[in-house]
């Protein structure tokens, strides 16, 4: 169990999974700029952050609620958490009831992305997480979310299984284990990945990689800076 001071944010599975040294970079280090797309993301979350429960039909919507799990040392916010009512057979322990709402309910969380799904789990794993705090928080067990992708506009469903659940958890672990160390891994270059990153000038993946010394990257500099003058310039340097 994870006292207070030690939680940690949701949001950082996201990091962590998407690229360690982006994680260390804004979690260690405190680096942070902004690109389109994280000011577009920014903007989604803001609007799905809007104050105040909403009702449709059998559902209610509450956005931005508080989230924190001891057991995995994590704590955030919801973009949204939608409480339905139970309708045909519920697996045990997925109803519950709360002190202001009369009957039962069942409780899902909803994660908004700007962009399209990802092939690896970070979005997956983000959300799962808001889940198992929520079971903690609530005593009550939860079988499924949904992530809302901007560009497609549509929801993505995503179970909680048992794969999953086991993926968050030690992504959990693995996160506390990089903060702890207190060291920011090296970068590994990837083109597609690093060109969208909003940190690209500060990470400097293609001179602050493994194998990677400073003199290298100064000598990789010069040479290009030459070539690019030509040999007339090199005459007159003479």
């Amino acid at each position: 169990m994870f006292a207070e001071d030690d939680l940690l944010p949701i949001s950082a599975l996201q990091h962590l999974l998407f690229c360690p040294r982006q994680c260390a970079l804004i979690h260690l280090e405190q680096v942070w700029a902004e690109n389109q797309l994280t000011a577009q993301g920014r903007v989604l979350h803001e609007r799905a952050h809007a104050p105040g429960p909403e009702s449709r039909g059998n559902r209610r919507i509450i956005r931005g609620l508080r989230l924190r799990s001891f057991t995995l040392g994590l704590t955030g916010q919801a973009d949204v958490v939608e409480l339905r009512r139970p309708t045909g057979r519920v697996p045990p322990g997925e109803r519950t009831r709360l002190h202001d709402l009369p009957g039962e309910w069942l409780v899902r969380p909803v994660e908004y992305k700007r962009g399209r799904p990802k092939q690896n789990d970070c979005d997956r794993v983000q959300l799962c997480a808001q889940a198992l705090c929520l079971e903690e928080m609530m005593a009550v067990r939860i079988s499924v979310g949904a992530i809302f992708y901007a560009q497609p506009r549509r929801r993505q469903v995503v179970p909680f299984d048992e794969p999953l659940r086991r993926e968050t958890q030690e992504s959990a672990e693995r996160l506390h284990t990089l903060m702890a160390a207190g060291a920011t891994p090296p970068a590994e270059y990837a083109a597609r990945k690093c060109r969208a990153c909003s940190l690209i000038d500060q990470c400097m993946p293609k001179s602050a990689g493994r194998s990677r010394s400073a003199r290298d990257y100064l000598d990789r500099q010069l040479k290009q800076a030459s070539a690019s003058l030509g040999p007339e310039s090199s005459d007159e340097a003479t």
